[in-house]
């Protein structure tokens, strides 16, 4: 009878432990392992269109994560997207006439923003909007346009020859 007990202690513990790595994992994709507290100065970007970025999603400069997606809004006057960019305290000296560029990464599709750095001397700071963006390739948008410029080469050929 003591084996039998020692035996439901084990299986109980790699239950637990199994729940407990799937929580990981979920929280993993669901982008909420970062419980930091999003400390830093807030920028705003203008995108034509912003695809499936979310709130919290990942800022990022060079490969190296500077901030997170804190808000998105519409802007009725400049009918955009207006997208509000937090950026940690710590990167304080980014140029101001910095791009945004929105990407997917991995294979969920995750979307984030991706920061190129200019060349002027005056940087960010809170409140800046950043001027010169890049929208989201909508695959939809991408399709359409192979399948409409395969058919109109099939006529041209057979117009010229």
């Amino acid at each position: 009878m003591r084996f039998g007990y020692k035996l439901e202690v084990l299986v109980g513990l790699f239950v637990a432990l199994g729940v407990a790595a799937l929580l990981v994992l979920a929280m993993k994709v669901a982008n909420l392992a970062d419980f930091s507290n999003d400390t830093g100065y807030r920028v705003d970007a203008l995108f034509d269109n912003i695809g499936g970025l979310k709130v919290r999603s990942p800022v990022t400069m060079a490969g190296v994560r500077v901030g997170r997606v804190s808000a998105i809004t519409y802007d009725p006057e400049a009918y955009q997207a207006r997208v509000t960019l937090t950026i940690r305290p710590d990167f304080d000296m980014i140029p101001a006439d910095t791009s945004a560029s929105i990407f997917t990464a991995g294979l969920l599709g995750e979307q984030y923003v991706s920061l190129l750095p200019g060349g002027d001397e005056r940087v960010l700071k809170d409140g800046s909007t950043l001027r010169l963006t890049q929208s989201a390739v909508v695959l939809e948008e991408v399709i359409g346009q192979f399948l409409y410029s395969q058919g109109g080469d099939g006529e041209k050929k057979d117009d010229k020859f």
